[in-house]
C-alpha cells in the first residue's frame, strides 16, 4: 500500500503562514480529524477551520483547509493541505499532530514531485523545472524555469521521439511483415527524417551550455597586473566592500568570489591576485590560481591601468575573444595603451570617479545576454539532458549508415531510448500503436 506523506511545504519560518502538505491515501482521515471529524470540505476550495490536536482535543490554531481529491492533485492522490499561522510553536505543534496519525510518514525530499511524476502529471524535465523555479535568483533564471516548468522541453523531446518511433515502426513492418511490401518512398521518407533529426538535435547541442550557464550562472574573472583597480572595480560592480583595497601591491592574494544579479542575470564575479612575478611561495600560488581562474572563466575583465603600457604587454596571452579590455585611472592621465583587435570590447574607466562606468556595465551585460539570454526554442539546461541527446544522435548517425534495416532499427530503439531518458518516457506500447495504426496488421 502506498504511504500517505506530509511535510511542511512552505519555508521554515517565522512567517505570516505556513502551508503544510498531506497526500496519499489516510490524508482525507487525517483532514478530518484535524478540523474535529467534520466532513471533507469540497473540493478545491479553501475553507476556514478551527485545527485541532485530535489525540488531546485541544485547539491547534484557526487556520484554512483545502481538500484536493485525486486524481485531479498535485501530487496525483488525495491531498490536503493546512494553512497555518508561520510561528514556530505552531510548525512544531502541526508536525508533532501530524507524525501521530496512523499511516502517515515524514516525505522525502522531492517525493511530491516524485509522485507527481509517476502519476503521469508532468515528465522528468518539468519536475526539474520546479526545481529550478524554487532555486531560481534573478529574472532570467525564473523565466527559464516557467518555461521548462511548463513543459516546453518536455514538448521539444516528446515531438522528437514521437518522429522516431514512427520512422522506427516502419523498419520494424519492413523486417517482420515483409508481405505488407513496403513501398521503396517510404523507406527513403524515413530516411529524409533521421537526417532531420540528426540536424535538429546537433543545432540544439550546438548552444554553447547556454542554458546550463543561466542555471549556475556565468563564471567571469577580474585579471590583471598589481594596483590596476581589480579589487576597487569589484566593490563597485557588488556596491560592497567584498574585496580589501590597498596601495599596496599584491594585496589580494586568494579567488575571492562575488555571486551577482547582472541585468536579470546571474553571474559569478571573481577577484584574483595580480599578476607579477611573485615575492614570496603565498604570492606565487595567488598568481597561480589567478591563472588557472583566468583559463577557466566563461569571460574574463582584464583590468589595466590605462598608462601602463608594461603591464598590458605582460597580461597579453590573456586577451581573447572571451576578454573585455578595461583601463582604469583615466582620471590620472592620458590613456597610452592601443590595441589592434578589432572585436575587443574596451573601455575606459576611473572606478575612483564613477567615469565610463555605466558604458561598461551596459557592455558587459550586453555580452552576458548574448551568452546565457533566452531566445528561441528552450535550452538545454542540465548535464543529462545533453549527455542523453548526444548518445541519440550518435545512435542515429549511425542508423543512416546501416547497411542492413534490422541494424538500422536496432538503432533507432537506442536512440528513442535515450530520448525517453530525459523525460521518463521509454514505453514499447508507443511503437505497437504506429504499427497497427499505419499498416494495419492482423487484417
Amino acid at each position: 500500500m502506498v504511504d500517505t506523506i506530509y511535510a511542511l511545504s512552505s519555508g521554515p519560518g517565522p512567517a505570516g503562514i505556513a502551508v503544510f502538505r498531506v497526500s496519499g491515501p489516510e490524508s482525507g482521515a487525517a483532514l478530518s480529524a484535524l478540523t474535529g471529524g467534520n466532513r471533507l470540505p469540497a473540493a478545491r476550495r479553501a475553507v476556514r477551520a478551527a485545527l485541532i490536536d485530535p489525540e488531546e482535543d485541544c485547539p491547534l490554531d484557526d487556520g484554512v483547509a483545502i481538500w484536493f481529491p485525486g486524481p485531479n492533485s498535485y501530487s496525483g492522490e488525495d491531498l490536503a493541505e493546512f494553512h497555518v499561522h508561520g510561528g514556530p510553536a505552531v510548525m512544531a505543534a502541526m508536525l508533532r499532530v501530524l507524525a501521530a496519525r496512523p499511516g502517515l510518514r515524514l516525505a522525502e525530499p522531492g517525493e511530491f514531485t516524485r509522485r507527481a511524476f509517476l502519476a503521469g502529471k508532468m515528465d522528468l524535465t518539468e519536475a526539474e523545472g520546479i526545481a529550478d523555479l524554487i532555486a531560481a535568483e534573478t529574472e532570467a533564471q525564473r523565466r527559464q524555469a516557467v518555461r521548462q516548468a511548463e513543459g516546453e522541453l518536455g514538448r521539444l523531446y516528446d515531438s522528437w521521439r514521437e518522429k522516431l518511433v514512427g520512422a522506427m515502426a516502419h523498419y520494424e513492418a519492413h523486417i517482420d511483415f515483409p508481405d505488407e511490401e513496403l513501398p521503396e518512398e517510404i523507406l527513403q521518407q524515413v530516411t529524409h527524417e533521421i537526417s532531420w533529426l540528426v540536424d535538429s538535435i546537433f543545432r540544439h547541442l550546438d548552444d554553447s551550455h547556454r542554458g546550463e550557464r543561466l542555471r549556475q550562472g556565468l563564471d567571469i574573472a577580474i585579471v590583471g597586473p598589481p594596483n590596476a583597480g581589480k579589487s576597487s572595480l569589484l566593490n563597485r560592480l557588488a556596491r560592497r566592500d567584498a574585496a580589501i583595497v590597498s596601495e599596496r601591491a599584491g594585496t589580494t592574494r586568494d579567488v575571492i568570489d562575488v555571486a551577482m544579479d547582472l541585468g536579470g542575470y546571474p553571474v559569478m564575479l571573481a577577484d584574483t591576485a595580480g599578476l607579477r612575478e611573485a615575492a614570496d611561495s603565498i604570492e606565487e600560488e595567488g598568481v597561480r590560481r589567478a591563472r588557472q581562474r583566468a583559463e577557466a572563466a566563461d569571460l574574463r575583465i582584464l583590468v589595466i591601468d590605462g598608462r601602463d603600457e608594461a603591464g598590458f604587454r605582460k597580461a597579453a596571452d590573456l586577451v581573447d575573444e572571451s576578454t573585455i579590455l578595461v583601463l582604469n585611472k583615466v582620471d590620472l592621465g592620458k590613456v597610452a595603451i592601443v590595441t589592434d583587435r578589432p572585436n575587443l570590447g574596451v573601455y575606459a574607466i576611473s572606478v575612483r570617479t564613477g567615469e565610463g562606468i555605466d558604458a561598461f556595465l551596459d557592455g558587459l551585460e550586453a555580452i552576458v545576454r548574448d551568452r546565457i539570454g533566452l531566445a528561441g526554442q528552450p535550452a538545454l539546461t542540465r548535464a543529462r539532458h545533453r549527455e542523453a541527446l548526444e548518445g541519440c544522435l550518435e545512435a542515429l548517425r549511425r542508423s543512416l549508415e546501416a547497411p542492413l534495416p534490422e541494424l538500422a532499427a536496432e538503432d533507432l530503439r537506442l536512440a528513442t531510448r535515450a530520448l525517453g531518458r530525459i523525460t521518463g518516457r521509454v514505453d514499447v506500447e508507443d511503437l505497437l500503436d504506429v504499427i497497427f495504426r499505419d499498416f494495419c496488421i492482423g487484417k
